[in-house]
């Protein structure tokens, strides 16, 4: 599956950074059953990879990946924990090569024109706008729009549910990703049901842009 029909499953992206991979699992569950198949574990923790692992085979109707890949050789740890889509901060071409042959779907960060078309030279026309709000947010994705029409972003850094409509109302928005649907009360109470509920919001927002659809 590409990486823009992975986007394309959901409005929005959880972005989960795990400590305990023993939670893995019900967390997931209350963001699927919320109405999010796509989740993306990153891996700044040690738990990372093992919780990748454990949510890929415990939903595997769920569309998995890994966030925060800094190295080349992460791509091949994250495909074989069950990952099936890796997401970078930033853009460099060693690992867009690196995901290739590691046959996972990439999601790299941009920031600026420059990167957008070093992406593009890269076949990458589904990219992450990262840190989104400190980078012009949806003013600066707007202006991108006509200039680079066959892109589409996943904006990320600074989004909220509040704030999160005006992002998916960008035509060249497929979704967003951040931790709007596992707010850090229910988090830290392990209250699945309320962050079901607040996946079910999350879920329900409408987006504009075509690719979606």
């Amino acid at each position: 599956m590409t990486i823009r029909a992975v986007l394309a499953r959901s409005p929005v992206i959880p972005v989960l950074t795990i400590e305990d991979a023993a939670m893995a699992t019900d967390l997931a569950g209350a963001l699927i059953a919320g109405g999010l198949p796509v989740i993306e574990i990153t891996l700044r923790t040690e738990a990372g990879l093992e919780a990748v692992s454990r949510v890929a085979k415990a939903f595997p109707e769920a569309s998995v990946g890994v966030g925060t890949v800094l190295d080349e050789a992460d791509f091949a740890r994250a495909r074989d924990a069950g990952a099936v889509f890796a997401v970078s901060p930033g853009l460099v071409p060693e690992m867009a090569g690196a995901a290739n042959a590691a046959g996972i779907a990439f999601l790299p960060g941009v920031q600026t024109s420059s990167e957008i078309m070093t992406a593009r030279r890269l076949g990458l026309d589904t990219l992450k706008f990262f840190p989104a709000e400190a980078s012009g947010g949806v003013y600066g994705l707007k202006q991108f729009a006509p200039v680079y029409p066959d892109v589409v972003f996943c904006p990320t850094g600074g989004l909220t549910l509040q704030n999160a409509p005006d992002y998916l109302a960008c035509p060249n928005v497929i979704c967003i990703g951040g931790g709007m649907a596992t707010p850090a009360d229910a988090l830290a109470a392990q209250d699945w049901d309320a962050i079901r509920r607040t996946a079910a919001v999350a879920a329900g927002l409408a987006r504009s842009c075509l690719a979606a659809a």
